[in-house]
């Protein structure tokens, strides 16, 4: 199939968005009636259907004749579009406005095809007003285009998304089949979607209409609870394509106990061991997180050979919470792409959004003949920029275009380069259902192979079950241990630079020192290593001997070399820091929520020891003098403190 040139799609201008930021700007401040961004933005809706109208209709209008002709054809597309307006609504802005806001869109081209001002209006708008609380955060458009890009619908198939919210993937998804020759007139006939929020519904049923100036088919109902009342109930298994980003977040409540009894995924499962393969209890699940039923529902939408392309949590593909889900996809569908998103893709704005990381997936749903079949290719990557920074403000790095260049080289059988922005697994090679693309990240395998002729490649693994190497993890004190007495209660932040911080500010009292310390068991030269949090993770600490009174927390790893003679703790130290093993920790960090966590996966950590016995001996001195002196200066600088306000 031809793929769209989805790079060509992105290259807005910087400025384009800080238009539509000025509109909302200009609108908060003259707007006489309402200054909540909804408002706003109903009324930006309004001006954008009309604005398309009579250019569609050529018109030319003096600036004074434009408050009466933006009124008479809001009155007409009223009466066509009763979905999306009420018979008595009116625009609600003066004259003034109507003026200001004609000319203003005339300079963002809104009937450009390859352009999105809605999607764009309402980032601006309403991105940071996403509904977190339901698990529902605007998906950014480039995100969108790539998803569409690569599930690349094609002309005369049917096209739905079961949680479509604002629109965005029907709109790209409308525009993609445009871009294949479909008129925009007829363009509606392929597309469907559904959502139980109604405001969200008429949000994306005027976003279509931009397009068509026709009602749309998007429904206002529960896709989970699929009924008889339902407009598209005789549909299952009938779309061709499944277009999604599922609400998410294992606190909500996504059906009922009549609904969660209608999915196979709503049960409980365990891992049969026998048969190499989970299978379903007869018991319903407590509580079971929206993305899990939706993962259900979307392959139940299409017909077999149908592609579903959604957005998930990464934590779906990683977690060992949701194998059985992993395990149920491999049953009926053949997974084709995954692609690794940054943790700031959905920080839309300010305090929006969330900083979940999440992934793209595409699968195809089995035919009969297929569901025994497991063994294909993979397409994977991860992308580190997606255009904005952790508090959402643009930038000018995306990898997502970059991404998109190189599937469609894979679709060519020209993807000759393994990088993380690209590259080919089979689907034998996946682990425990891990289907989280820097996992397999090819950079890190490439560069162990690379020193495989100076280097003894060892697992952490098989040196703990040798013996060899101890690990054990900490304890929580409670928030009102803090500040009860003067022993360090060492958190992730106070590791750095392979040292402890001696004066973390909390601290704790004796008695909880002696009631944790027998079980900590903290010694000398045993190492301390960040497990969970972000940045952090994979932070080493060496213990002295002025350092061992502490009680450490539940995020942290101590590892411990039982036999000095066999292995050094100084070599461990290093090595767990080096370069290789630092990559290898980034790529089998999994995301629980919005925490990142290296898990048991720090068995899988592979240490690189020379093979040559002088660099190894040189390597140790030098960690260990580096460790002496700096702690020596420490102790020395900590006891100048203390002796210049001794009394004697």
């Amino acid at each position: 199939m031809n793929q769209q040139n989805y790079s060509t799609q992105l290259c807005l201008p910087l400025n384009y968005k800080d238009t539509l930021q000025q509109i909302r700007n200009y609108l908060a401040g003259q707007f006489i009636g309402a200054t909540r961004d909804e408002v706003l933005l109903e009324e930006v809706i309004k001006c954008m259907l009309c604005k398309l109208y009579i250019k569609e209709h050529n018109k030319k209008l003096h600036t004074l004749d434009i408050p009466k002709e933006y009124k008479k054809t809001f009155h007409y597309l009223r009466s066509i579009l009763p979905n999306i307006f009420d018979s008595e609504d009116e625009f609600k802005l003066d004259s003034s406005n109507l003026i200001y806001l004609d000319q203003t869109l005339e300079n963002l081209d809104i009937n450009n095809l390859s352009r999105d001002p809605f999607g764009d209006a309402y980032e601006i708008f309403c991105g940071s007003l996403s509904k977190g609380q339901h698990g529902q955060f605007f998906t950014p458009q480039n995100a969108v285009e790539l998803l569409v890009s690569i599930v690349n619908p094609q002309p005369g198939e049917t096209i739905i998304d079961p949680a479509c919210g604002a629109g965005s993937f029907l709109n790209a998804a409308a525009r993609h089949l445009i871009g294949y020759g479909i008129k925009q007139e007829q363009v509606k006939n392929y597309l469907f979607g559904i959502d139980k929020d109604e405001y969200l519904v008429r949000l994306a049923s005027a976003r279509l209409s931009l397009i068509s100036l026709d009602l749309s088919n998007v429904f206002c109902t529960d896709s989970l609870a699929w009924n008889f009342n339902n407009p598209l109930e005789k549909k299952l298994g009938t779309f061709d394509v499944v277009l999604a980003n599922p609400p998410f977040g294992s606190k909500i409540i996504a059906a009922n106990e009549e609904t969660k009894a209608g999915f196979i995924l709503g049960y409980k499962w365990h891992f049969d061991k026998s048969k190499n393969r989970f299978t379903k209890f007869n018991t319903l699940q407590s509580s079971v997180p929206p993305q899990v039923l939706f993962i259900e529902r979307c392959i139940s939408l299409v017909k077999p050979g149908g592609r579903i392309g959604i957005v998930i949590p990464e934590s779906l593909i990683s977690s060992k919470s949701y194998r059985y889900v992993m395990n149920y996809i491999q049953e009926k569908a053949e997974i084709k792409a995954v692609i690794g998103m940054p943790e700031s893709l959905f920080k839309v704005s300010g305090k929006g959004g969330t900083h979940t990381k999440t992934c793209l997936l595409l699968m195809y749903k089995k035919f009969k003949n297929q569901l025994n079949k497991n063994k294909h290719k993979i397409f994977m990557a991860e992308a580190k920029w997606c255009g904005n920074d952790s508090r959402g403000r643009q930038i000018n790095q995306d990898d997502l275009p970059k991404i998109s260049t190189k599937y469609q080289k894979y679709i060519d059988n020209q993807l000759n380069e393994d990088t993380l922005l690209g590259y080919i697994i089979d689907s034998d090679e996946v682990k425990n259902y891990v289907f989280s693309p820097r996992y397999y990240n090819p950079e890190v395998k490439n560069e162990l192979f690379k020193l495989q002729e100076t280097h003894d490649l060892i697992k952490l693994g098989d040196m703990i079950d040798s013996g060899l190497i101890q690990v054990k993890t900490g304890d929580e004190v409670g928030k009102l241990a803090y500040g009860t007495g003067i022993i360090p209660f060492v958190r992730t932040t106070d590791i750095s630079n392979w040292e402890i911080k001696r004066d973390p500010k909390h601290c704790i009292s004796e008695d909880i020192y002696n009631s944790l310390s027998y079980k900590q068991d903290v010694k000398e030269n045993d190492i301390l290593m960040v497990k969970d949090g972000s940045y952090l993770i994979g932070t080493c600490g060496f213990i002295t001997k002025y350092d061992t009174k502490i009680i450490y927390q539940s995020h942290i790893y101590k590892l411990r070399v039982m036999d000095t003679s066999k292995l050094s703790p100084y070599f461990l130290l290093v090595a767990l820091t080096s370069e290789p093993v630092r990559k290898q920790i980034k790529a089998k960090c999994f995301t629980q929520d919005i925490i990142d966590s290296l898990g048991d996966r720090i068995r899988e950590l592979v240490l690189p020891v020379p093979k040559n016995k002088n660099v190894l001996g040189r390597v140790i001195e030098m960690v260990k003098k580096s460790i002496e002196e700096r702690i020596e200066a420490r102790e020395l600088a900590r006891k100048a403190c203390i002796d210049l306000v001794a009394k004697n």
